[in-house]
């Protein structure tokens, strides 16, 4: 019973410091992130079993991680305003073609960073979008301007 314990505390622990860590997918991990996960899944092993090797420890504690992920599925399906504290929810970065700084600094997401994945939709500058929001999975959508327009005035012809 004392696995099923641990295994759940840290799970818990788990959930929260990747939710502090931020929203990134597998594949936009940083250097860090990734060396911090990896870290993180050999030091939890040791914490939940107390380095006990026997094969019913590592079903305990991997059926108890199981569990607690398909839970988290089931609340987020039943119970819609939790969904905002076990997934997060998207936010708005760009408005009217101007990033917003501080949203950016509270997600820990650059300029660079919000251009590159502009720049991955064919969109060269700010002031093409209409509306951006961070996606809860780290991944960011564009909405165009309708009308086509940059924001910016006409240029008069010089011909």
């Amino acid at each position: 019973m004392e696995i099923v314990i641990r295994a759940a505390v840290l799970f818990l622990f788990l959930w929260v410091v990747t939710r502090i860590v931020g929203r990134s997918t597998v594949g936009e991990l940083s250097t860090f992130q990734l060396i911090l996960y990896i870290a993180m899944g050999d030091l939890i092993q040791q914490g939940v079993t107390q380095q006990d090797y026997s094969v019913t420890a590592a079903v305990l504690a991997i059926g108890v991680f199981a569990l607690l992920t398909l839970g988290l599925s089931w609340v987020n399906t039943r119970v819609p305003r939790l969904r905002g504290v076990t997934h997060g929810v998207p936010v708005i970065i760009v408005r009217d073609g101007v990033p917003d700084l501080h949203r950016l600094r509270t997600e820990r997401m650059s300029l660079d960073d919000l251009m590159s994945s502009a720049r991955q939709e064919g969109i060269r500058r700010f002031d093409e979008i209409e509306l951006a929001v961070l996606e809860t999975n780290g991944r960011v959508s564009f909405f165009m301007r309708a009308d086509g327009s940059t924001g910016e005035p006409a240029h008069p012809d010089t011909t």
